[in-house]
């Protein structure tokens, strides 16, 4: 007896999610098996499959199932995991960590140029070390700092050069619901990161023009002239970006603007740009062939434009970077032709899950980008909900024909179209009813797509927009069938960027006064996962085309996501995190019901800085509403370099710094209703049982410091915290850039009351700190040390260590831990609480505690990638 429809679907989307589980469990592991380990589960997988083929499994069919969706989960576990060790075998040896090795190699992809760096791949060729010829591997990425007046090179896709450099192992900032550095580089086949020494010339020079890569070249020349063309105009970023791929080329404020509005996804290639490209070219594809009697007893019109939006498709990824997103979009798209193609008669749940597995087989990590949930999601949504209303085009739609149609298809077709023109009274009322139609159907999957991906976007991002649904109304139209198709057709015919500029200016006009309200980002803090796992499953059930009493139980289960239970300490206790920004400082304090920041971290460019990039997620995710204190030590860029993104992100009711009184963030934070107030010693205050204070820089020398410039480092604010748990009292010493001088003169003040449990060492660990003197008098149990990986000062100073090593203090320095957390519940470190095998394993936290000295990596004493 036949089975019925709902099993027939279950079986296969059964067998589909295991493959998709699979997967997703091995890139749980925290370190890669050896390779003999998942060839046994390959062969423990192959052996299930013999045993059903030869077994009379159909008595059992459920039995069948469950046994084959275990051999496909072991299959996927086994096969991702070998990929993987492929992959990890291309590492940068460690010992060429940090040396100048010559390089050979072809630039590859588009180079980006910034004020004061290029940025760009390198296919590696040859290398050598003197006369040692060497291994690398394969596809680096570099950046050429101009040092001075240097003028750097115009780097052309496709050129060869000979190029010193220096690499290092792939390294990035490790915070709990932080970017995934580590992972987007290892996806994209990355192994090492460096940057080029010395100034162009005899070392560094140029070996043959552009050969290969012409795609590249093209791309790289399209760029160019969108950028000369507008080269007064905001909008070219956005051009480039659409045209050809190049995300970078939008300015810093457009990206927050387009968060804050929910229309980000449409300002770089994703699968919206690219399933909308081959949409249109199916139409066109669609509409010439039927006037063709021989193409269409050749193939049928619905399956040629199927196969001619697919080649569109891929050749519009392809001219736009073969990003990682469109990839998805073309194989999801190749899936689903393939099928037709076929003759199959799947439903759309077949096509979808066949469409998923088929992306994660060839590209296991996409299962760890919010891109491949939220695409996917939107998908099936807007496929579940079609599905139940029916198709509501006429009947020679194309879209609507199914893929198997016969070659005398345009018999039926045409008889279609004449009883559709019969029947309609004149041609501008069915042209009038197709436009309604069309804007409630844009409405409809408008709604669908706002209303089912929240729950995933505060999931991912722990923020929404609110006016994103009014937003991408007008965004989605705009971008997709007038934007893009004229950034593309300016490559043909210049003029035609001048007029999409104007559009992107208005339509970023139209942005800026929806996201003016207070009220237009809405966040909340993470949830954990049970809280989760029951929102998303009460999201589907409320948008399933189910019966409304049905629907109506899913709203309560949002509640765990939309408000979540905020952890915080108990009364008198603090929380104490070391965010890991590299090189610079930021350090967390969290009491009952208070929030301190000290130091708000690095500007790595003028692009990017440790405020936008690792605090303020950070702070969402948290749960932190506002800051009650942001305290700036002093006035170094590694210091505040993320503060005017703090300011402007987030309310700060009050401002501590040493900075000068003519200093621009003390304007900015007046501007936006902070307090200032300078950090003068003896400044006391209590937060719900803890008790803060100030112990430098002096009145006097702030005073002073205003008539004469000192350096910033002498006025660092040493900031105390004291708090009790478990009946015993806590003490933090948080010390800026402080330096040995004024490091004498707080031992002569305080002496042993300095003392404390957990101390920041000052300077980051520089020779011009942590003396012995005060070493001794804070008699640490534990010091922190917030350093960039390999970075360019040699922070921290092996003799500096060496010091606290013979003192017994265990040093935690965040290139090895990460985000390091301390209070009631103990203390550790993210990079090995959330390390995967694709990470810098780092130094085991106990190790530190323990032995007492965290072993540094040799300093490179020039290193500006971090």
């Amino acid at each position: 007896m036949p089975a019925a429809p709902s099993a027939s679907l279950a079986r296969p989307l059964t067998v589909g999610a295991a493959f998709v589980a699979g997967t997703a469990l091995q890139l749980r592991q925290a370190a890669l098996w050896d390779a003999p380990a998942y060839a046994a589960l390959l062969a423990v997988a192959a052996a299930i499959v013999i045993w059903l083929l030869r077994a009379r499994w159909q008595r059992a069919a459920l039995l069948a199932v469950l046994a084959l969706a275990l051999a496909t989960a072991l299959l996927a576990f086994a096969a991702t995991g070998l990929r993987a060790g492929w992959r990890l075998a291309d590492a940068l040896p460690a010992e060429l960590e940090g040396r100048d090795l010559v390089v050979v190699g072809v630039v590859a992809g588009l180079p980006q140029r910034s004020a004061e760096a290029l940025r760009f791949r390198l296919e590696v060729e040859s290398a050598r070390a003197g006369p040692a010829v060497l291994t690398l591997p394969p596809r680096l990425a570099i950046g050429w700092y101009a040092r001075g007046s240097e003028t750097l090179p115009a780097l052309q896709a496709g050129q060869r050069w000979q190029l010193t450099l220096r690499l290092k192992r792939p390294h990035g900032a490790m915070n709990p619901h932080g970017f995934d550095h580590e992972l987007w580089l290892f996806e994209q086949g990355v192994r090492a990161t460096g940057y080029v020494r010395g100034s162009p010339g005899a070392g560094n020079r140029l070996l043959a023009p552009p050969s290969g890569a012409s795609l590249d070249r093209l791309r790289q020349s399209v760029r160019d002239a969108i950028v000369t063309r507008l080269a007064d105009s905001p909008a070219a970023g956005v051009l480039a970006a659409l045209a050809v791929g190049d995300q970078a080329a939008i300015e810093r404020d457009d990206w927050a603007l387009y968060r804050n509005t929910g229309v980000a996804h449409l300002m770089s290639i994703s699968g919206l740009h690219v399933t909308m490209f081959a949409w249109l070219a199916g139409l066109a594809v669609h509409w010439a062939w039927r006037r063709s009697g021989r193409a269409m007893l050749w193939c049928p019109a619905p399956l040629a434009a199927r196969w001619g939006g697919l080649a569109a498709a891929l050749a519009y990824a392809a001219f736009a970077g073969w990003g990682v997103p469109a990839q998805r979009t073309v194989l999801m798209l190749a899936t689903a032709t393939l099928i037709g193609a076929a003759g199959l008669r799947w439903s759309w749940p077949l096509v979808w899950g066949a469409a998923a597995v088929v992306v994660t087989a060839l590209d296991p990590w996409a299962l760890l980008q919010p891109g491949f949930w939220l695409s996917f999601v939107a998908v099936g949504l807007l496929l579940a909900s079609s599905e139940v209303r029916g198709p509501a085009a006429p009947a020679d739609a194309p879209v609507h024909e199914p893929a198997h149609a016969s070659a005398h298809g345009s018999d039926r077709a045409s008889s279609a179209r004449a009883s559709f023109a019969c029947a309609a009274p004149s041609r501008w009322r069915t042209g009038l009813a197709r436009v309604r139609a069309a804007l409630h159907e844009g409405l409809r999957t408008q709604a669908i797509a706002t209303l089912g991906l929240a729950p995933l976007t505060l999931v991912f991002f722990q923020q929404l927009s609110l006016v994103s649904f009014a937003a991408n109304l007008v965004a989605i139209p705009l971008v997709t069938l007038l934007i893009t198709p004229l950034a593309l057709l300016g490559t043909v015919f210049a003029p035609l960027w001048v007029a999409a500029a104007f559009v992107v200016e208005a339509l970023n006009g139209l942005l800026r006064w929806l996201a003016s309200p207070g009220w237009a980002v809405w966040s909340v803090p993470a949830a954990p996962p049970w809280a989760v796992a029951v929102a998303l499953a009460g999201g589907a059930l409320a948008l399933l085309p189910l019966p409304w009493r049905v629907r109506a139980l899913g709203l309560p289960m949002l509640l765990p996501l939309l408000a979540p239970h905020v952890e915080r300490p108990a009364e008198g206790a603090f929380e104490l995190i070391a965010v890991d920004v590299g090189q610079g400082n930021a350090v967390l304090l969290r009491t009952a019901r208070h929030t301190l920041l000290y130091d708000a971290g690095p500007q790595y460019s003028r692009e990017a800085d440790a405020g936008e990039r690792v605090l303020l997620p950070l702070l969402r995710a948290l749960g932190e509403a506002r800051l009650d204190t942001l305290l700036l030590s002093h006035r170094d860029t590694d210091h505040v370099g993320g503060a005017a993104a703090l300011l402007r992100g987030l309310p700060v009711v009050q401002l501590l710094s040493s900075l000068e009184s003519t200093h621009a963030l003390l304007a900015l934070a007046l501007e936006r209703g902070a307090a200032v107030q300078a950090c003068a010693a003896g400044q006391r205050w209590q937060w719900d049982g803890v008790e803060f204070e100030l112990l430098h820089p002096s009145a006097q020398a702030l005073q002073q410091a205003e008539l004469h410039k000192a350096r910033p480092n002498t006025l660092s604010c040493l900031l105390r915290v004291r708090g009790q748990w478990g009946g015993t009292a806590r003490t933090a010493l948080l010390t800026g850039d402080l330096e040995r001088a004024q490091e004498q003169r707080l031992v002569a003040e305080h002496g042993a009351a300095l003392a404390s449990d957990v101390m920041l060492v000052p300077h980051h660990g520089s020779k011009t700190s942590s003396s012995a003197g005060f070493l001794d008098a804070v008699a640490p149990r534990i010091a922190l040390v917030q350093a960039g990986y390999r970075n360019r000062f040699g922070h921290p100073a092996a003799e500096v260590l060496a010091r606290y090593q013979a003192r017994g203090i265990a040093v935690v320095d965040s290139a090895n831990c990460g985000a390091w957390r301390y209070g009631a519940e103990g203390a550790t470190c993210w990079r090995r609480e959330a390390g995967r095998y694709w990470h810098a394993p780092g130094h085991p936290p106990d190790a530190a505690l323990s032995d007492g000295l965290e072993v540094a990596s040799p300093p490179d004493p020039v290193d500006a990638t971090d």
